[in-house]
């Protein structure tokens, strides 16, 4: 779809429909497409977080949580909005690995986040989807099952067709990126239009000995829900970062006092949530009060300036370490498809294309990347120190506001011309 894809949004007409199932938060939204490029109008937005208890249900209670929720908010239109009875066409943008069989469906390999409904395993979720809503009798059809990465690069592409990679940074981490399809070795002999495909990497499972590993990682992943699993994810992601943090702590505490008596609360995994860092982190005031505050909700009372500001540090260091990570797997990205200055590392590139350099934009969304100004800042100041300044003034990273699940409307819009 990648080079016909503008062309066919350029000229659709329509409303469309996305629901994005992530980690901590679901997403629905209504997008009108009026024919013309700079005509897209993200008419309805509505983002809740998850209830917990969904997350080790089953799969039966978890759709039609999603299907009462498309229900509600599709009642919100009014009567006038489907006045024709035309069905209505939904994207379900789903950030889990799934097998795809389809543009419109594919099985659930594994979960991740923290979701542990085991018996979706191996079921086909775009289906579960549209079971349910059949059950509550609407008029919807789920027209396109896009991984969150995918969505996102969409609407890179639509806004610019230098887009080749997407990432998103939220409660998980992953990236998709545009290749050669003669460079991808399990789709040889396979036939595109425009002789290139979305590779999603479900780049969170990725693991190498050389990753800086510390004791609290080896723990964190010991504990986990899926131990030996989602390694990457696990240094980078937004589920994470709190809880190394948290880790630290507690380790500091039980090997000195100087966080005064150890708090039973600091045992607690996940307590320590990742935008509680990025307010420490980001503490700005005289007497790190907020630090004081988030510590004190943690059972540490009472600690010296000195002891806030130490662990204003831990946050730095956690972050920092989150950020350049997730510049190295862009910039591995870039370099596999020849946009780091070296050519890349597949074949069929000639010599002409090795030496030019070509603008690259890559497309960036999630929580943590959108609202961690200092994740984002050691990210984007890492990018720039491994491509180096020559190449980097040629890669830009583009913020993308819900760019998964308006990119995956867009698809679908596609799909109608």
């Amino acid at each position: 779809w990648v080079k016909p894809f503008l062309l066919l949004i350029l000229t659709e007409k329509g409303t469309y429909y996305a629901l994005h199932l992530g980690g901590t938060y679901f997403r629905i939204l209504r997008v009108h497409l009026g024919g013309e490029r700079s005509y897209l109008d993200v008419q309805d937005v509505e983002r809740h977080p998850i209830p917990s208890h969904l997350m080790d249900s089953t799969s039966e209670v978890l759709f039609n949580f999603l299907a009462f929720s498309m229900e509600r908010f599709i009642e919100k239109e009014g009567k006038e909005s489907n006045s024709q009875g035309v069905k209505r066409e939904l994207a379900f943008t789903f950030s889990f690995p799934v097998k795809h069989s389809s543009i419109s469906s594919g099985v659930l390999i594994k979960w991740t986040k923290g979701f542990e409904i085991s018996e979706m395993v191996g079921k086909d979720v775009a289906e579960c989807l549209q079971g349910a809503m059949n059950r509550r009798g609407l008029d919807i059809h789920v027209a396109a099952l896009v991984n969150d990465t995918v969505g996102a690069l969409s609407l890179g592409y639509y806004h610019d067709p230098d887009t080749v990679v997407a990432v998103v940074f939220g409660t998980g981490s992953n990236a998709c990126y545009l290749e050669r399809t003669d460079a991808i070795i399990k789709s040889q002999g396979l036939l595109t239009t425009s002789g290139s495909m979305v590779v999603n990497m479900e780049w969170g499972n990725f693991w190498s000995s050389h990753l800086p590993r510390t004791s609290y990682d080896i723990d964190l992943d010991a504990e986990s829900s899926n131990p030996n699993d989602m390694g990457f994810e696990k240094m980078i992601a937004g589920l994470y970062l709190g809880d190394i943090v948290r880790r630290v702590i507690r380790h500091m505490s039980q090997v000195s006092d100087i966080f005064g008596p150890t708090s039973s609360m600091l045992s607690e995994p996940y307590v320590l949530r990742t935008n509680s860092v990025s307010a420490m982190h980001e503490d700005d005031t005289p007497e790190l009060q907020q630090v004081a505050r988030i510590l004190k909700d943690l059972g540490v009372s009472d600690v010296p300036l000195k002891v806030r500001k130490l662990v204003v540090k831990i946050c730095d260091v956690v972050t920092r370490r989150a950020g350049r990570l997730a510049a190295a797997g862009i910039a591995g990205i870039l370099k596999k498809v020849g946009r780091d200055g070296s050519g890349g590392i597949t074949s069929g590139r000639s010599r002409s294309e090795m030496r030019m350099q070509k603008r690259t934009v890559v497309a960036v969304e999630g929580g943590l990347y959108m609202n961690y100004t200092m994740f984002r800042e050691y990210m984007e100041e890492a990018l720039v120190e491994i491509l180096g300044e020559e190449v980097s003034q040629y890669v830009v990273v583009k913020a993308m506001e819900d760019g998964s699940s308006i990119g995956s409307a867009l698809l679908v819009a596609s799909l109608q011309s």
